[in-house]
């Protein structure tokens, strides 16, 4: 690791603080990233809190500050469970480009394989250039736009939907 980052972990029900603080963050400072606003989740009760702690969320800390955070929900129908979506991905700006998205992929792949996820997808804006980027040099791939996926501030932004398969390899390691 060529960072500072002490760790990447899934983080459980008893740590609603910190999922908090990451997420809020996130959604403050990077509105136009996220289909979520800031405001619909500050209204968020504790227990919905800890229920969205259900399905898996990993956050990356630097000196025990959380920097990054990333989740992962699972497809629930049965002919569907080999699918997965990656969400919330947020990385503090002055860490950007250090591999601390890298760390949190590394996890949620870890976690996707060791629970027979074969295939991983996710969405980005299409006006969000450098995470579009980092996602095809992780190997995923563009399969489809949603034209006007969200609408920010009045205008309407694009939706890319990636998607990566869990290759063999990968479920061999």
């Amino acid at each position: 690791m060529n960072h500072q980052i002490a760790n990447v972990r899934r983080i459980g029900s008893n740590e609603v603080e910190v999922f908090k603080r990451i997420r809020l963050e996130a959604l403050q400072l990077e509105p136009a990233s996220f289909a979520s606003s800031y405001e619909d989740w500050t209204k968020l009760s504790d227990d919905e809190w800890r229920r969205r702690l259900e399905s898996p969320v990993f956050v990356a800390f630097l000196n025990e500050e959380p920097v990054g955070i990333t989740g992962l929900l699972r497809q629930s129908a049965s002919k569907m469970a080999h699918r997965a979506t990656i969400v919330m991905v947020y990385v503090r700006a002055g860490l950007r480009g250090k591999g601390v998205a890298k760390d949190l992929l590394e996890a949620v792949v870890a976690y996707a394989v060791a629970h027979g996820v074969q295939q991983l997808e996710l969405s980005a804006s299409a006006e969000n250039q450098s995470a579009l980027r980092f996602y095809r040099r992780e190997g995923f791939v563009e399969a489809g736009r949603i034209p006007a996926g969200f609408v920010h501030e009045g205008r309407q932004v694009d939706d890319i939907i990636m998607v990566r398969r869990l290759e063999a390899i990968e479920l061999g390691s």
